[in-house]
């Protein structure tokens, strides 16, 4: 069994392949975001990763922010969201809940209520479906903040929103006018 620094380590680096950069292990993510996870494993033992089939299926399967999804067969493995990487997850568009939360560190306010959510270097942005979940978001760059993002009016007006495997809701930008700083 792996120790938990070392399921962390091993998350973070198939976030980082898995999302980011998966030519640091030679592998190609196809236009899904997917890779074998034969080859995975293969990648991962030529650039000495002790990665085992076992050890991968227990980081799927005890990651708190279920991070990553095994396709049905468990050939194949992708990250569920937050990809840099240009690839084409699939998801329908769905209704959003009335309010969704963004959370950012503090020294981002001003900016994101003046100018709205943008992607970055990500594919979409990210927002919560609770207050909870976006403090801890946000705290992980500084003191948080917590946005409220008016969604059901955003969808009202046209713009899209949908839901990754692992519950994150996604949209393309969130303009200024549909943010309100979460008081209290």
């Amino acid at each position: 069994m792996l120790s938990e620094k070392e399921t962390t380590r091993l998350s973070k680096l198939l976030s980082l392949v898995l999302r980011h950069e998966p030519a640091r292990l030679g592998l190609t993510l196809d236009a899904q975001g997917w890779v074998e996870v034969d080859t995975l494993l293969t990648q991962a033992k030529a650039h000495q990763v002790p990665l085992t089939r076992e050890n991968l299926l227990y980081i799927v399967e005890t990651n708190a922010k279920q991070r990553f999804r095994l396709s049905d067969d468990q050939q194949r493995i992708r990250a569920s969201q937050g990809h840099s990487v240009e690839v084409e997850l699939g998801y329908a568009p769905v209704a959003p809940p009335t309010v969704l939360y963004h959370g950012t560190a503090t020294r981002h306010q001003a900016t994101i209520l003046q100018n709205g959510l943008q992607k970055m270097s990500r594919q979409q942005v990210h927002l919560s479906a609770d207050v909870a979940t976006a403090q801890q978001v946000g705290g992980r760059h500084g003191k948080p903040v917590v946005l409220v993002v008016a969604a059901a009016r955003m969808h009202a007006d046209g713009y899209a929103f949908y839901q990754a495997d692992n519950g994150v809701w996604l949209t393309d930008e969130v303009p200024a006018q549909y943010l309100q700083l979460l008081e209290g």
